[in-house]
């Protein structure tokens, strides 16, 4: 056991973990990191060149404190413009649809949601967004729900009943975001991640919007902020979007009005930044295996167990994958 204990020590970490650029520790995500560098309890040597060299949103260390200030203002994103018009309700009977032929490779979507049902404790989709990785706008609009609305959660939501006059019905919407999503030419049932024609899909808490909204999506071909392991807490549990925008852009989200289209840019560019890293590439089959989108499958826990040390040592690669890893696509 000691001998096993020791070669785990020293075993191989993965490029693609977050990395201290001061003393080289490897950490299981930024949240891990920040708490090396920054506190409750961090590392004083690491902490103190930190404060002077180290950028707060990508957590970086640069040479000099003139470089850093620099970097921060390329580093530190502005909000969006339309987000704000939005909260001054400009887009109140906002439907957009760009009427794109060619597909965008990258998209992010957001919903927002009234309440439905007796008790008010049903989300309804109610306001659906969908954005290129310019942060384009390609479809935005109301949504009717199917059922009647029992809370317009007017105060987060700024949605009043009148909005729903000319709203698209839930399933014409659904079939508008699946056209952008999909080659629109092939079935959906016959469409295969492999193919080549669907759109990476970001956003935040993607399952439950999709489920609201009635699609089916490959998971491979999901980038969820809310369940990427670097950006989760050291609990391994989700932050909230409006957290990661604070943290990792620099600005405020959701502070008035939510807009969904504040929303798409908020996780598109947290999608960005996590995929413009740089890493050393992995000449390893499981840092590219689909079944590798999150954690370890199931059936590889017992293979663990079986192995030497040495292989042990050897296996020591990323359990998810990286986001960097689209941009050597």
């Amino acid at each position: 056991m000691e001998h096993l204990v020791e070669h785990m020590r020293t075993s191989n970490h993965s490029v693609h973990e977050p990395t201290c650029g001061i003393c080289k520790k490897h950490c299981r995500s930024f949240e891990s990191l920040r708490e090396h560098l920054i506190g409750p309890l961090p590392k004083e040597a690491c902490k103190s060149i930190f404060n002077n060299q180290g950028c707060k949103f990508c957590l970086v260390i640069l040479n000099t404190p003139d470089a850093l200030r620099f970097h921060q203002e390329i580093c530190q994103l502005p909000s969006g413009l339309l987000a704000q018009l939005a909260n001054l309700s400009i887009f109140e009977n906002l439907v957009i649809d760009t009427g794109q032929i060619r597909r965008p490779q990258v998209v992010a979507l957001a919903c927002k949601m009234v309440s439905g049902g007796s008790d008010g404790s049903l989300d309804l989709c109610a306001r659906v967004c969908l954005i290129d990785e310019y942060e384009s706008i390609i479809f935005h609009a109301y949504v009717k729900p199917k059922i009647p609305v029992t809370n317009y959660r007017h105060q987060t939501t700024g949605i009043q009943a009148e909005y729903f006059r000319e709203a698209l019905p839930q399933s014409q919407a659904q079939r508008k975001i699946q056209d952008f999503l999909y080659n629109v030419e092939r079935p959906m049932w016959k469409l295969r991640p492999t193919d080549g024609k669907a759109s990476i899909l970001v956003g935040h808490s993607l399952d439950h919007d999709l489920d609201l909204l009635r699609i089916d999506y490959p998971a491979t071909m999901m980038r969820d902020t809310a369940k990427y392991p670097p950006l989760m807490q050291t609990n391994k549990l989700s932050n909230s979007l409006k957290y990661l925008a604070q943290e990792y852009l620099g600005y405020d989200i959701q502070t008035g009005n939510e807009d969904p289209y504040e929303d798409c840019v908020a996780s598109m560019r947290l999608y960005k930044r996590m995929r413009s890293q740089v890493h050393i590439r992995e000449d390893h089959p499981l840092a590219s295996d689909s079944q590798n989108q999150n954690n370890f499958a199931l059936w590889r826990q017992s293979e663990l167990e079986k192995m030497t040390p040495e292989q042990l040592l050897e296996f020591s690669r990323s359990d998810y994958y990286c986001w960097c890893l689209d941009s050597q696509r």
